[in-house]
């Protein structure tokens, strides 16, 4: 029997932005599957969100990088559930280093998760939400895919490279009334950034910031939900900035 509430796919689901993207979602009533490639824990623990929230949900393990992996997975999902509505494409890494310091496996691995692994994912999905009356696609890039960052030239690549994806997939789906857009989040709270901004660093970046705070993840959250929503069916090829201010 297929499912009657729509159904979504969030990679990276089990912590951060993508766990908050989930439970929004679920908070929706959404069916999401969240996907993850190690830390099973925290995904379990992202599912029972969804489903407090009133969501429902599957996990789903695979790696984005992996073509087969994605497609297979994509496949059970829309077949299981008998539909597919909505892919947000969150999963991402960071191996930071400066140009002459950042090593080409590193290059190679930062942009096959970060920008190949959202191909992969809008590739196995499309057959499936054009199956949909209300098919999206949200990709997370980042601030410094847009201005920038030193030391993140592999990350900063493939963020600006999922909104040359967005722009383009929206053109090309929108005949079908699926909508592609993009949310580029400045700094967040996550593990990510933990580790990557703090003492002094954070303190300057903050004075950067117009509204004097990091964000939260589910600051980036409220904005996928909107995205998906039928409220935001006449809004595609856009890239939405979730940042305080940082970026104008």
């Amino acid at each position: 029997m297929a499912e009657t509430r729509r159904v979504a796919l969030v990679t990276g689901a089990s912590r951060g932005i993508g766990r908050a993207i989930a439970a929004a979602l679920g908070a929706d009533g959404l069916f999401v599957a969240v996907n993850y490639t190690a830390n099973e824990a925290a995904a379990t623990e992202c599912l029972a969100a969804v489903k407090a929230r009133g969501g429902d949900g599957v996990l789903s393990r695979f790696d984005v990088a992996d073509p087969a992996q994605v497609d297979a997975a994509i496949k059970q999902l829309a077949t299981e559930r008998g539909r597919l509505d909505v892919l947000v494409n969150n999963a991402g890494i960071a191996i930071d280093g400066l140009l002459l310091r950042t090593k080409k496996e590193d290059w190679a691995r930062t942009l096959e998760v970060n920008l190949s692994g959202a191909f992969h994912c809008c590739k196995a999905a499309a057959r499936y939400l054009l199956k949909s009356d209300s098919g999206r696609i949200v990709n997370i890039s980042s601030v410094v895919g847009e201005q920038g960052n030193a030391g993140q030239v592999s990350y900063a690549a493939a963020k600006a490279g999922l909104i040359g994806i967005t722009k383009t997939l929206a053109r090309e789906l929108a005949s079908r009334a699926i909508t592609v857009n993009c949310v580029s989040p400045g700094f967040i709270e996550t593990d990510m950034t933990a580790v990557h901004v703090k003492g002094e660093v954070r303190d300057a970046l903050i004075k950067q910031i117009p509204l004097g705070r990091i964000g939260s993840a589910e600051d980036v959250a409220e904005a996928v939900r909107f995205l998906v929503s039928p409220q935001a069916s006449y809004i595609t090829g856009q890239v939405v900035r979730v940042n305080g201010g940082l970026l104008m």
